[in-house]
């Protein structure tokens, strides 16, 4: 899996020096990750927010169809940490107890309405 973060609340709007295809068409308030699976398909995603759980930083993503829908309610959860240089990734979460322990605290986070978008 690699991903791109794409036309995030941070986008200058200049399309050429971020290299995005957006056309500058986007709704800045709703950062978003295009990921590329392991078939080789990109799916878009919005950022719903990034979280704490034991000692690591997660993010859940809402899958997007190509009218910036989701149809299906499904949630993806990825670890999420920032290089050395600031940068933003996301990697694989690798056992069932930890994606249990990451499940748990957005199920948290959910129930207790505090999935605001991330600024």
């Amino acid at each position: 899996m690699s991903e791109e973060f794409n036309a995030s609340a941070s986008c200058s709007g200049d399309c050429g020096s971020c290299g995005s295809d957006c056309g500058g068409n986007v709704d800045l308030s709703q950062p978003t990750v295009t990921l590329t699976l392991d078939d080789d398909t990109d799916v878009t995603c919005a950022v719903i927010n990034i979280f704490p759980a034991g000692d690591k930083q997660y993010i859940a993503l809402l899958p997007l169809d190509e009218n910036g829908e989701n149809q299906n309610g499904e949630v993806y959860l990825y670890r999420f940490y920032e290089d050395e240089h600031g940068n933003p990734n996301l990697d694989n979460i690798e056992t069932d107890e930890e994606y249990q322990t990451a499940a748990d605290a957005f199920n948290k986070l959910a129930e207790a309405g505090e999935l605001a978008e991330e600024e």
